[in-house]
């Protein structure tokens, strides 16, 4: 009989590399980090609060980029929305942050990016019962190149005038509900040149 040598189980996954759970950062109310969380497990009916971001993409024309989000998404799948969303992990810059989900989920590079809304914050419940509960501060920035988005993350994009974007906030059906109160709060805000809508 030949006696046949079986590997030490420990020694088939030790090179195996896994990709941490990404987390996110947990607040108090008055926006003070008390923790984290994994982002896949925080989101449901009694979301708590936590720390998020949005951004509003423009081009050199002065057109703002819409998004569709995935159908895989966990969180409002298909709705279209701002450019893109995220949050910072743990100790993470939110600027460092912001850069890094414009590549994750454009396969962008962005520059001149500015805070807009530092203190936005909002609450939703989407139909399935999730609830979204942010402080989100809001982000302009200007594409660098070219972009190639994820399907995973965008299942559909338009880049439209600010008029357009106006327009879609106005009905209750068309964006998500964060772009939605962030659209007239941005006309308002103090904007970079480029992202100032016209007349």
């Amino acid at each position: 009989m030949r006696n046949v040598s079986v590997p030490d189980p420990a020694a088939i996954t030790s090179g195996v590399r896994t990709v941490p759970e990404e987390q996110v950062v947990l607040l108090d109310d008055a926006g003070n980090t008390i923790g984290q969380a994994s982002k896949a497990a925080v989101h449901h009916g009694d979301t708590p609060l936590h720390l998020a971001f949005s951004c509003y993409l423009f081009d050199d024309a002065g057109r703002v980029l819409l998004t569709r989000r995935a159908l895989t998404k966990q969180t409002w799948p298909g709705v279209w929305t701002n450019s893109f969303c995220g949050h910072p992990a743990p100790g993470e810059a939110i600027i460092d942050a912001v850069h890094r989900r414009g590549h994750q989920e454009l396969g962008a590079s962005i520059r001149d990016v500015h805070c807009v809304l530092p203190e936005f914050r909002y609450r939703a419940r989407a139909a399935d019962g999730t609830v979204e509960n942010e402080i989100c501060p809001v982000f302009c920035a200007l594409l660098d190149g070219e972009i190639a988005a994820a399907p995973h993350e965008v299942m559909d994009m338009v880049w439209v005038d600010w008029s357009q974007a106006r327009t879609a906030a106005a009905l209750d059906w068309a964006i998500s509900p964060w772009a939605q109160d962030q659209i007239p709060l941005l006309e308002a805000a103090d904007l970079p040149r480029w992202a100032r809508p016209a007349a």
